[in-house]
């Protein structure tokens, strides 16, 4: 699979993933998605992030913010159901030296 085919399904599944938030009455907010490479550093050198390698870079990672009842929420169960979409699907929020619970991605 090429990388646009990749992101091709990380968009499928991310349409899923809001669909399924909806039906359990969520409501979302987007924060980042593609990134560049500058901002990319930036992230590592102030902490927000660990790596040069991030999906966001190939349009493979979105940041997602639920709220329900006007309350900011990550919900566990949003993560599990997107990893339950691909074995590629990460969510942050599982993820054990550094969590990031609003990321999902697809790992290319």
């Amino acid at each position: 699979m090429n990388l646009g085919q990749h992101q091709q399904l990380f968009s499928r599944h991310v349409c899923f993933l809001l669909q399924k938030a909806f039906s359990l009455g969520y409501e979302v907010r987007f924060g980042e998605a593609q990134r560049t490479e500058d901002m990319q550093a930036i992230y590592v050198k102030t902490g927000r992030s660990k790596t040069m390698n991030s999906m966001h870079l190939k349009k493979c990672a979105v940041d997602l913010h639920f709220t329900k009842d006007g309350v900011l929420c990550y919900p566990p169960e949003l993560g599990n159901y997107w990893e339950s979409l691909d074995q590629l699907n990460q969510w942050g929020g599982n993820w054990k030296n550094f969590k990031d619970q609003p990321h999902f991605q697809r790992t290319v």
